[in-house]
C-alpha cells in the first residue's frame, strides 16, 4: 500500500505484464496437467465417469477375432457399413456420389456391384431386411449442419426409394444404425463423451418426407484400452456402427476398438440396449467402422483402408446368455422393411424428390470431403479457448487497475 495516498500499489506495466503472463501460464499448466491426467486415464482404461457394467460370456473371455482374407481392392477403401449372407459379405463406402454395395466373397474379391444414381450426403452404415431390399443409412453429418438425414431403400434390379428424417433436438453425426426385427430403423449417434443417443422414426415412413424421429434410449461405453482407431483412446467411446442378427436375439454396437453384444430375446432393440452387454475386443483396427452377424453367429468386421482384413468372431451370439439361437436367415433381424407391414405410407420404388437429392448435392460439394474424418475434439479445444480467455481477461483487469 502507499502511504501517501492509502492505495494499493500495483506495480509497473512491466510487473503487470509479467503477472498477467505468469498467472496465464499457471493457468494452462493446470489444464494441461488436468487434461495429461484424464489421457492417462483413459489410456489406462479408467472411466472417467461411471463405468459402464458389462456381462460375462459364458466360459471366459470372448475369443479374438480370426481374420479370413484380406479387401485390397481400392474401390473400398471406405468401408464404412456391412451386412452378410451364407454366401457373401455386403458393403458401402463412407460418403459416395451415389449408392453402391459391393457384394464380396469369401475370398474378399468383389463378385458383383449393386448400384443406383441416387446421390447420398454421406451413408455410414448398411442393414439388410428379410425381403433382401438393402437399407442405406446415410446419416453421417461431422459439421451438424444438415437439416434433414436420409434412409435409402436399395431393391436391387429396382432402384431405391428416399426416406427423409429429422431429429427432435438438432442435428447429430452418427455412423451406426439397427433395423428390428419388424424393420424399424434405429440410428445411434456418435459422441465423443460416450454416450450415444438412439434415435427411431415417430411415425410410419414417408416417401420422401421427412419423418419425425423419436429419441428412444441411450447407449453408454466407457474406456477400455483397446488399441486401435484413428483417435487415440478416444476411440473406445465413439460408436461407429451396428447390426443384429439374423433373427434379431442379439443386438451389436461397436466403436473403432469394440463390439458390445446385447442380449434381445424378444427382438426389441430399445430394451435389448439397456441391458448389460458382452464386450468383444477387436484390436488394432486402424479404423474400424463396419460390423454385421453372418447366419452362422459369427461377428463379423472390416476396416476402412485398403488392404485390411476382414475378420471373424465364431459363435458370437453365444457368447451372449439370453439369445435365442442363430435362428431363419435374414441380413440384419429385419422385417420385410421399416415399417412394411403396419400401414406404412412407404410407397414402391422410383427417384423421389430428385429436386431436394440435387440440393443436398450441391451442398455436399464443399462440405462432404470434412464428412469422412474420425471426428473433431471438441472438448479439448474448448478447454484451450477458455483458458485463453480467462488469461486475457484477467490481464486486462490488472491493467486497468493499474490505469486508475
Amino acid at each position: 500500500m502507499d502511504a501517501r495516498t492509502g492505495r494499493t500499489t500495483v506495480g509497473t506495466p512491466a510487473r503487470v505484464l509479467r503477472a498477467g503472463v505468469l498467472t496465464a501460464v499457471a493457468l494452462s499448466a493446470a489444464v494441461a496437467l488436468s487434461a495429461v491426467s484424464l489421457s492417462a486415464a483413459v489410456a489406462l482404461g479408467l472411466p472417467a465417469a461411471a463405468p459402464m457394467a458389462e456381462a460375462r460370456p459364458p466360459g471366459g473371455d470372448p475369443p479374438a477375432p480370426e481374420a479370413v482374407c484380406r479387401v485390397d481392392d481400392p474401390a473400398l477403401a471406405e468401408a464404412s457399413g456391412l451386412v452378410a449372407d451364407a454366401d457373401r459379405w455386403y458393403v458401402v463406402n463412407d460418403g459416395g456420389v451415389d449408392l453402391r454395395v459391393y457384394a464380396l466373397d469369401r475370398n474378399c474379391v468383389v463378385a458383383d456391384v449393386i448400384t443406383d444414381p441416387a446421390d447420398p450426403y454421406d451413408v455410414e452404415d448398411l442393414a439388410r431386411a428379410a425381403d433382401g431390399t438393402f437399407w442405406l443409412a446415410d446419416v453421417g453429418d461431422n459439421r451438424m449442419a444438415r437439416e434433414t438425414v436420409a434412409l435409402h431403400a436399395l431393391r436391387p434390379g429396382e432402384g431405391s426409394t428416399l426416406h427423409r428424417l429429422t431429429y427432435p433436438d438438432g442435428p447429430h453425426d452418427a455412423e451406426a444404425m439397427i433395423l428390428g426385427p419388424e424393420g424399424t430403423p434405429h440410428i445411434i449417434t456418435k459422441s465423443m463423451t460416450g454416450s450415444s443417443d438412439v434415435y427411431r422414426p415417430a411415425t410410419a415412413l414417408r416417401t420422401p418426407g421427412p419423418t419425425p424421429l423419436e429419441r428412444v434410449g441411450t447407449v453408454q461405453v466407457s474406456p477400455t484400452g483397446t488399441p486401435g482407431g484413428p483417435v487415440g483412446a478416444a476411440g473406445s467411446l465413439l460408436v461407429t456402427g451396428a447390426a443384429s442378427s439374423h433373427d434379431g436375439t442379439v443386438v451389436a454396437v461397436r466403436t473403432y476398438t469394440d463390439a458390445y453384444l446385447y442380449p434381445a430375446p424378444d427382438g426389441d432393440v430399445v430394451t435389448a440396449l439397456r441391458r448389460d452387454p458382452v464386450r468383444v475386443p477387436l484390436p488394432d483396427e486402424p479404423q474400424g467402422e463396419a460390423i454385421a452377424f453372418q447366419p452362422d453367429g459369427a461377428l463379423v468386421s472390416v476396416s476402412e483402408g485398403v488392404g485390411n482384413p476382414v475378420r471373424l468372431v465364431p459363435d458370437a451370439t453365444a457368447l451372449v446368455s439370453g439369445a435365442a439361437g442363430n435362428g431363419t436367415p435374414g441380413d440384419d433381424g429385419a422385417g420385410a422393411g421399416p415399417d412394411g407391414d403396419s400401414g406404412s405410407t412407404v410407397t414402391g420404388p422410383g427417384g423421389p424428390d430428385s429436386g431436394r437429392r440435387q440440393a443436398d448435392a450441391r451442398s455436399a460439394a464443399d462440405s462432404r470431403q470434412h464428412d469422412d474424418a474420425p471426428g473433431f475434439p471438441i472438448l479439448p479445444v474448448t478447454a484451450g479457448v477458455v483458458v485463453i480467455a480467462l488469461a486475457v481477461a484477467l490481464l486486462v483487469t490488472v491493467v486497468r487497475r493499474r490505469k486508475r
